[in-house]
Parts: C-alpha cells; sequence; structure tokens
C-alpha cells in the first residue's frame, strides 16, 4: 500500500484506513488504487471475514476527491485522464457495494462525494453525532456521482432530489433518515465496535448490523434530525418538472425551510443543478447502481466540456472568492434538451 492507505489483517478483519488526516482523507488515484487491491486480494482471503473502512484523524472519514487535481486535469484538457480515474473509483465503488463479506463503513465526521462513494454503498454503514454527510458537487458545478445519484434516487419521497440540488449536508439522524446511513453510535463507542466486530466475523452483513446496533447504537441526536418534518414541503415542491419550476415552487412555499432551500439552489450551476435533477430520477426509476454508475460517467464527460465546472471549482476551492459566473446564470435559459441527451441508458 502506499503511505495513504493503510491495511491490516487480525482477528478475521481486514481493515482499511484512509491515512490522510491532513487533507481529511481527500481520495488520490493512488489511494483508490490501493482500496482496490486490498478488497480484491481479501475477497477469497478465508482469513478475512469482514472489512472495516475508516479514517485516519478526528475530522472525518473522507472528504470526497481532490478537487485540485480534478480543476488542473480540466485546466489542461486532460479530460480522458479524469474519466479514467472516475472509471477506476467507480469501479471500487462498485466493488464495496457487491461484495460477497460484510463492509462495515465508519462514517465519523465529514463523509462527502468519494467518501459517500465508499461508506454509502457498504452494508453496513456507521454516523456518529458529528458526521456531516453529503454530496455537494452541484456547488461547483458538477453533478453528484460515484453512485450518489443511486442513493439519493433511493432517497424517501424526494429527499434525493432536495440534497443533490441544494448541495446540502446531512447530519447523523438525517443521513439515516434518508437512506445513506444505518444507524448512530457515539464516536467514543468507535473503538467498542472494532472490538466487537471478531465476534461477529462469519455473520452476514444483516446480523451484523443488528448486533452492532443492540450493543453499540444510540439514538441520533434531535438537531442533526429535520429533515422527516420538512417532508411535505420538500416532496410537493420538487415534484415539478425542472429546476426553474422547483424554485417558482420553493418560492411560494411558506416555510423558511423552503426559502433556504431556493436560496442555496440559486447559488448553485444552473447547469449541474438540471443535470443532477435529471441524473437522480433516471437512477430512481432505474433502481440499479451499474445504470448509475454508467450514467454519472456519460454526465461527468458531458459537464467538463462546460465552463460551469472549472469556474465552480476555481470560484469554491482555488480562489475561495464564492462568487462564480455561471453559463447560464438562469436556469430557464438552459437547452434541455442537450441535458436529456445525456440521461438515456445505451
Amino acid at each position: 500500500m502506499g503511505e495513504h492507505i493503510l491495511a491490516e489483517v487480525g482477528d478475521g478483519l481486514g481493515i482499511i484506513t484512509l491515512n490522510r488526516p491532513e487533507k481529511i482523507n481527500a481520495l488520490t488515484r493512488e489511494m483508490i488504487a490501493d482500496i482496490g487491491a486490498a478488497l480484491e486480494a481479501w475477497r477469497d482471503d478465508a482469513s478475512v471475514r469482514i472489512v472495516v473502512l475508516r479514517g485516519a484523524g478526528t475530522r472525518g472519514f473522507c472528504a470526497g476527491g481532490d478537487i485540485k487535481v480534478f480543476y488542473e486535469s480540466i485546466r489542461g484538457d486532460r479530460h480522458q485522464d479524469f474519466l479514467d480515474f472516475l472509471a477506476e473509483e467507480f469501479a471500487v465503488d462498485s466493488a464495496v457495494a457487491t461484495y460477497p463479506k460484510p463492509v462495515v463503513a465508519l462514517m465519523d465526521g465529514l463523509c462527502m462525494g468519494g467518501g459517500v462513494g465508499l461508506a454509502g454503498h457498504a452494508s453496513v454503514r456507521i454516523v456518529t453525532p458529528r458526521s456531516m454527510v453529503g454530496m455537494p458537487e452541484t456547488r461547483i458545478g458538477y453533478s453528484p456521482d460515484v453512485g450518489g445519484t443511486h442513493l439519493l434516487g433511493q432517497a424517501p419521497g424526494r429527499l434525493g432530489e432536495h440534497y443533490g440540488l441544494t448541495a446540502g449536508s446531512m447530519g447523523a439522524g438525517d443521513a439515516i433518515e434518508a437512506g445513506f446511513a444505518d444507524f448512530c453510535v457515539s464516536e467514543d463507542a468507535l473503538d467498542d465496535v472494532l472490538a466487537t466486530l471478531p465476534d461477529l466475523a462469519g455473520l452476514p452483513a444483516p446480523e451484523v448490523a443488528a448486533a452492532l446496533e443492540v450493543l453499540h447504537g444510540t439514538p441520533a441526536p434531535r438537531e442533526t434530525s429535520t429533515v422527516a418534518s420538512e417532508r411535505p414541503w420538500i416532496d410537493a415542491a420538487y415534484a415539478a418538472g425542472t429546476v426553474a419550476e422547483i424554485l417558482a415552487a420553493l418560492d411560494a412555499t411558506p416555510y423558511p425551510g423552503a426559502a433556504a432551500a431556493a436560496a442555496a439552489i440559486r447559488a448553485n450551476s444552473p447547469l449541474a443543478t438540471e443535470t443532477a435533477l435529471r441524473a437522480i430520477r433516471a437512477a430512481r426509476d432505474e433502481g440499479t447502481l451499474p445504470e448509475a454508475l454508467a450514467r454519472e460517467h456519460r454526465v461527468a464527460a458531458f459537464l467538463m466540456d462546460h465552463p460551469d465546472l472549472p469556474e465552480g471549482i476555481r470560484a469554491q476551492v482555488i480562489d475561495k472568492d464564492r462568487s462564480p459566473r455561471w453559463v447560464p446564470a438562469d436556469p430557464a435559459e438552459l437547452d434541455l434538451a442537450s441535458i436529456a441527451g445525456v440521461m438515456p441508458s445505451p
């Protein structure tokens, strides 16, 4: 393994630790390759009966992909290089989702973007009271990937559209409500979870999850569990057909949360939000991760050819002026036909 991935085997466990804490374990191509290699090596290794995914440090499991590398690839007109990286990352995410042994993801702290691609598809997904989970891609002119459209599409009601378009984060309770996590444990109990897992080696994933929740689970804090009470206006407003129509519905909704959602969407790329909306709905209709990943790869190629993606990264990550200049700036001016052309499965 490289210096940023630690892979250890013992007591029936294979533990993969993302070891780049100074960057909140943001993923590089080398890290993805090392994770994939460990998963492949352990697939038929009888000494590994449960796989654990965790992040080093106290700030988070994984902040996502290394956005600056993404930016350099786009600015350097090396689109194919980054598309190849995405294909490798998506393959690892798919391997997690289909792994023949239980995969336990410890989603402590920040878990965004590429971190959700790893942890969100695991068979046992554990959050803590300090977890913040999300797919913030529309904020940088991009659309949720790493199977994020599949997870958003499977969320109850219209929560997927809400989180995908606003790029909002979920606390522990809301992540469970939206189907991005299974249960909550105290951050102080994570070592106890690891100590318990050897006793559960050999059990199927649902029984591992049930045992861990009974032994170590704790109710998610009330302040992290807010979205369920807002489902009525969310489900009504986000049923509209386009982003422009959703914004009109939110503007007409007399709840503070609706006004905040509309403001968040308007701050994001109109092209990215409309693309995300359609990708989430297509993933919901199909209901399978492979089809969602294939579409997300096409969407990535599509968005790389538009100025909003480098501009969004510049504004949010490089210059950090938080003042992106979107093209077009108005969702009503989008070429909806070009977006629709990326969506159908081949």
